[in-house]
């Protein structure tokens, strides 16, 4: 039984708190039995958009303007549900979060007639949405983006490679970052809305990985599209990118927390139930540390979290640096956790499918994606010591 007397800090409304009690209700219902394996995995990640938009969670992820729950995105209620969905399904966590990621953008910096065209049909599992930023040789250096839009006449061209796309192949749409030019480096990227099924955009490969989820390499080869479907201005890109990562670089803390959950839960019953040496795992001093370094570990993710959430939705602007401490904390400590529950569990934790080696194989790209722990390090030393020069 995961615990929930986090839910009694302040960070939390009683709104939130009965968001967290319905979608935990739902989520052991709906997919508590549910497998998802990889003979079809596009048909999973679909079929999970569907029922996450159907159940009404993806309201969650667009403005109540175009079918949403809040007026604007509500950071702590995306962390509580990706949380409760990583801790059962780092599939469903990933379907959700794509949905966020992949229409934030559009939310915040689109026109009205973009929002009108895509929000919707994203918050009732109709679209699924992507968010198309790394490539090759620019994935931590966004500056060193090469690919390009070229303006002629009233549309964009576009050209180049983008590569460890989520839902690459699966998504209906794709917010896309290319080079316009007006400036050097990060200042001359421009954002983009591309319907997946445009002329000259093309699925190039699609990569496996260690926790399959839907993910691949596109190709631009001059892929027209209309300005209107330019988010923000020209060289507008960076902005878009960051602001939105500002509000979903806390919920993979809060996914990293969801896994950790998990596996101290897996941890503790484990610990109940196996005996070595005449007595029960539980009752040996080194495993009692190591349960406590867990605990501490998930509150201390947790309050960061939330903090972030927390400022976020209640004083507005940027949080840059809470959402940076938030996830680089959170993710590295839930890889610690996992990892001890795997050394609990002994030779079972590497049995291909048990719950902590699924948990382990989950919770690793958490510390890569959406910018690695060394971009955190770097985002949080240069905001503390601008802090500090007043």
């Amino acid at each position: 039984m995961a615990d929930t007397t986090f839910l009694t800090w302040p960070f939390f409304d009683d709104e939130h708190r009965r968001l967290a009690a319905e979608s935990a209700d739902w989520i052991g219902r709906v997919l508590g039995n549910a497998t998802h394996g990889t003979a079809d995995l596009d048909a999973a990640a679909r079929d999970l958009v569907s029922q996450l938009g159907e159940a009404g969670w993806l309201r969650y992820c667009v403005p109540a303007s175009h079918g949403g729950r809040h007026e604007q995105l509500d950071v702590r209620s995306i962390c509580l549900l990706r949380e409760g969905l990583a801790r059962q399904s780092g599939l469903a966590d990933f379907a959700f979060a794509m949905q966020g990621l992949g229409s934030a953008p559009i939310s915040l910096f689109g026109s009205a007639a973009l929002k009108d065209r895509y929000l919707p049909a994203v918050a009732a599992g109709e679209r699924i949405a992507a968010f198309a930023i790394s490539e090759p040789e620019s994935g931590s250096d966004v500056a060193a983006m090469t690919t390009t839009a070229r303006l002629d006449g009233d549309r964009y061209v576009l050209n180049g490679t983008k590569t460890w796309i989520s839902n690459a192949g699966l998504a209906d749409q794709y917010v896309l970052f290319a080079r316009t030019g007006e400036a050097p480096g990060a200042k001359g990227l421009s954002a983009f809305v591309v319907d997946s099924d445009k002329p000259g955009l093309s699925v190039a490969e699609r990569i496996d990985v260690i926790a399959p989820h839907p993910l691949g390499t596109l190709k631009l080869t001059d892929c027209t599209v209309p300005r209107s479907q330019m988010l923000g201005g020209p060289g507008d890109g960076f902005k878009v990118a960051m602001t939105t990562l500002d509000v979903f670089r806390s919920s993979v803390g809060a996914a990293a927390l969801g896994f950790a959950r998990r596996a101290l839960d897996e941890a503790i019953a484990r610990s109940n139930q196996r005996e070595a040496f005449g007595q029960k795992l539980r009752d040996m001093p080194l495993i009692q540390a190591k349960l406590a370094d867990m605990a501490v570990q998930i509150d201390a993710a947790a309050l960061l979290i939330y903090r972030a959430a927390w400022t976020k939705d209640t004083q507005g602007g940027r949080i840059t640096r809470e959402a940076a401490m938030a996830k680089l904390y959170a993710t590295e400590a839930a890889q610690r956790v996992v990892d001890q529950a795997v050394q609990i569990f002994g030779a079972l934790g590497v049995v291909s499918g048990s719950v902590v080696e699924q948990l382990y194989r989950e919770v690793r790209a958490l510390r890569i994606y959406e910018g690695t722990s060394e971009i955190q390090q770097l985002v949080i030393a240069g905001q503390t010591l601008a802090a500090a020069e007043g």
